[in-house]
């Protein structure tokens, strides 16, 4: 445990190397490659070695863990000092640190617990508290020098030169620093669960990325928006993972996309995904052990996975972005909200069709309309879709509401269509294409696209 503790400490110091980076320059490169040679060559053996390798570094005599993660940090500092459109120096600081300051915090939590839950939630407060710190170094330095950060939240780059106007710089753009931390751990967090706990390189390099189109997107972020998205966030992500709907990556991707929907989009955005987590996770878990012995079960014991978040929300994400991007290009909002409600509607729709209608005998084929066994591919019953099309209803209420697609007779109607119509292209796909081609995944993610096609198509003639 105390070697744990000392490697992890070490990681997050080296990653602390980057919050330097505005002061190194062109230089930034240099540490890194510098503790990358010596980690390479002059570690061989002894304490440190012991102390400093990966699983699977003592078979190779090499610590390649670190050694890996120091030259992805120092593609990203090479990357932060080009001339033209640089990676900016927050997101290198945010990304380096998230995942250094990740691992300590793990390490410290696993000190007193080896369950999961806590020691995710370990990883992601102190990430979010080292991102942070990173961050509101880069903007003391680069106000102090003069120098352009490039980054642009909160307005345009800080021009002070002074101290005291670094420090009132960054009174005013805090809730966006705070919130791009938090999808920097997160981030951090669900790329590691993904991965092998050696691959930290991987990591840094999506979260650095991830954060930096984050910046680009530059959305207003006010405190009690990012209060509410943080504080519910994380009460449902533990909710979730508690009941056993989500896995821990499935409860990670929840809850970094409901935080990005009340970011990006607001609170009606945020309630309408939710309704679809929500209502979805429990139906996975209504009366599981009936539908395991019908063959119908929905896999690792209901608990929804990354996989099967992203193959449903994937489309309702790209949509938010997309939303979130029309501030700054020359597109209407309109379409970009139809799409989200769309793909959710059908997310819903399928998902309560599958889960009830999985209890029900008498299912048939929807090409051929004969009896099939419980669990075919494709195969639907009249409960299913009636649960699918109050799914979608539940849906459409709440974007009506909340989202701008218009009043419930019509911006409701188009979306309970949508995911209906959705609905039965997963049923179509599964009777005729589901199996030895393709996988239920892809089926969900063709279908919540379709259901996205169908909301955008007919609102566009609408409205």
């Amino acid at each position: 445990m105390i070697r744990r503790l000392r490697r992890a400490s070490t990681f997050a110091a080296v990653a602390a190397l980057a919050a330097l980076a505005p002061t190194l320059g062109d230089a930034a490169v240099v540490p890194f490659l510098a503790v990358a040679g010596l980690a390479f060559f002059g570690i061989r053996d002894g304490e440190w070695f012991e102390t400093l390798a990966l699983p699977g570094d003592r078979e190779e005599e090499r610590l390649y863990g670190l050694v890996a993660f120091s030259v992805a940090a120092a593609g990203l500092a090479l990357f932060a000092s080009l001339p033209r459109a640089p990676l900016p120096y927050e997101a290198f600081a945010a990304a380096a640190l998230a995942v250094g300051g990740g691992r300590l915090g793990r390490e410290l939590v696993g000190r007193a617990t080896s369950d999961e839950f806590p020691l995710v939630a370990g990883y992601v407060a102190v990430g979010a508290f080292a991102a942070l710190a990173g961050q509101v170094a880069v903007r003391l330095q680069t106000a102090a020098l003069g120098v352009d950060g490039g980054f642009s939240l909160g307005g345009a780059a800080v021009p002070s030169v002074d101290l005291a106007g670094a420090s009132s710089s960054l009174t005013a753009p805090l809730p966006d620093l705070v919130f791009l931390a938090s999808v920097a751990a997160l981030t951090a967090a669900l790329v590691r669960s993904l991965v092998f706990a050696r691959d930290a390189h991987i990591t840094v390099i999506l979260v650095a990325f991830a954060v930096w189109g984050f910046l680009a997107l530059d959305p207003t972020v006010t405190v009690p928006l990012l209060a509410f998205g943080l504080g519910v966030t994380a009460a449902l992500g533990y909710v979730s993972f508690a009941l056993g709907t989500a896995s821990v990556p499935g409860m990670l991707t929840g809850v970094l996309s409901a935080l990005l929907a009340v970011v990006l989009g607001g609170v009606g955005w945020f309630l309408t995904l939710m309704s679809f987590y929500a209502v979805g996770g429990l139906a996975s878990k209504y009366r599981f052990d009936e539908k395991a012995a019908r063959g119908v079960a929905q896999e690792n014991e209901g608990a929804r996975g990354t996989g099967n978040v992203l193959a449903n929300s994937a489309v309702a994400l790209v949509a938010l972005v997309g939303y979130a991007a029309t501030a700054h290009v020359a597109l209407p909002p309109a379409p970009f909200a139809f799409a989200f409600a769309g793909a959710t509607a059908t997310a819903m729709a399928d998902t309560l069709s599958s889960e009830i209608g999985g209890l029900y005998d008498g299912p048939r084929l929807v090409t051929t309309l004969k009896r099939v066994e419980p669990g075919t591919d494709g195969a639907i019953t009249w409960q299913g879709e009636l649960a699918g099309f109050a799914g979608a209803l539940v849906v459409a209420s709440l974007a009506a509401v909340g989202m701008p697609v218009g009043d419930l007779a019509v911006g409701g109607g188009i979306v309970v269509a949508a995911g209906v119509a959705g609905m039965t292209v997963d049923s179509l796909l599964g009777a005729l294409i589901e199996g030895d081609r393709i996988g239920n995944q892809t089926v969900n993610f063709l279908a919540t696209l379709s259901g996205a096609a169908v909301a955008v198509a007919l609102g566009v003639t609408a409205l």
